[in-house]
């Protein structure tokens, strides 16, 4: 038995030159394009040619009315059923068809806006398509120094092998661990730098908390060997003060390097930011070795004062 073999016809494809698309008799818009009018609309045309109240069209139908004239009331909601038995103000409706903006929503929207302060003068200049600030300029408005001083002393620190962004996003992270932490329980030996507030309210000011660490532990002074001060080859402990930012440094340094001693239980990229958030956590409740690394250092330059008089003599 021999397959059959089915033949179809080539196609043929109709170009718009061949047959052209039927035209209209009379041009006008197309069946669609002309659409009845909605039944309130037409409810209120027709009221306003028989002089009767028809609906209002720049609102809805309240939900109690269209209950009330189709009978249907029972089968409302009880919030419903309870404001249709309430005698409500002429005027007011609860429930609408559509959403329709309150006047007394542009009272108060005009009322906030003329309550806020007004806005600085603006300078305006020839050749400038915007006008200039006034002078002085906000602080934390020019773009090099929008952030705190100590989180940009503290981010320069993490910094390695050039990579800001790392360091900015290891910055980040601890900031949001102090936010997010519990509030620190203080200690009653190791004080806190004076005009600290609550150790409570410290997690909601992230950037607080850092300074408070840093600042409870920065050293007033450091301890520098000068050789031959004394005469000979002998070296002499001399005790040097520190200012603001080099106290500050070297009260990072210390936390970066016990944090960089600490166990990490955990696994990902910021695992060492979490470690610099915790040895933060543990300097504000007393826990932290730093604390006795800073005593031990003032010990030292107190027992080093005999060296300034020997310095002094020899000048």
């Amino acid at each position: 038995m021999t397959p059959m073999c089915y033949r179809f016809p080539p196609r043929r494809h109709i170009t718009a030159d061949e047959k052209p698309l039927p035209k209209a008799d009379t041009p006008g818009p197309g069946p669609n394009q002309e659409q009845l009018p909605h039944v309130s609309e037409e409810a209120a045309a027709t009221s306003e040619i028989t002089g009767e109240t028809g609906p209002d069209i720049s609102q809805g139908t309240p939900v109690e009315e269209i209950l009330k004239r189709d009978g249907e009331e029972d089968k409302a909601p009880q919030i419903i059923q309870e404001s249709i038995n309430a005698t409500n103000p002429k005027g007011t409706r609860s429930f609408s068809t559509s959403t329709r903006r309150r006047a007394g929503l542009e009272v108060q929207e005009s009322s906030l806006i003329s309550s806020q302060p007004p806005l600085p003068p603006v300078l305006a200049v020839a050749g400038h398509k915007f006008g200039l600030p006034t002078l002085p300029i906000p602080k934390y408005s020019h773009v090099r120094h929008r952030y705190d001083d100590v989180v940009k002393q503290f981010t320069n620190l993490l910094l390695q092998d050039g990579k800001l962004g790392v360091a900015e996003k290891n910055m980040a992270l601890i900031l949001n661990h102090l936010r997010t932490a519990s509030p620190p329980s203080p200690h009653t030996d190791k004080a806190l730098i004076p005009g600290t507030p609550p150790t409570s309210h410290l997690p909601l000011d992230p950037i607080k908390y850092l300074t408070v660490a840093i600042d409870s532990i920065a050293p007033l002074l450091r301890i520098r060997s000068q050789r031959g001060a004394a005469g000979g080859g002998a070296a002499l402990q001399i005790p040097v003060p520190l200012g603001v930012r080099q106290r500050r440094r070297q009260a990072i340094t210390w936390i970066l390097d016990a944090a960089s001693k600490r166990r990490f239980a955990g696994s990902g990229r910021g695992g060492f930011a979490q470690k610099v958030a915790e040895e933060l956590i543990s300097i504000v409740e007393g826990k932290s070795g730093i604390w006795e690394r800073r005593s031990a250092l003032h010990k030292l330059a107190v027992a080093a004062r005999a060296s300034l008089s020997i310095r002094r003599r020899r000048r």
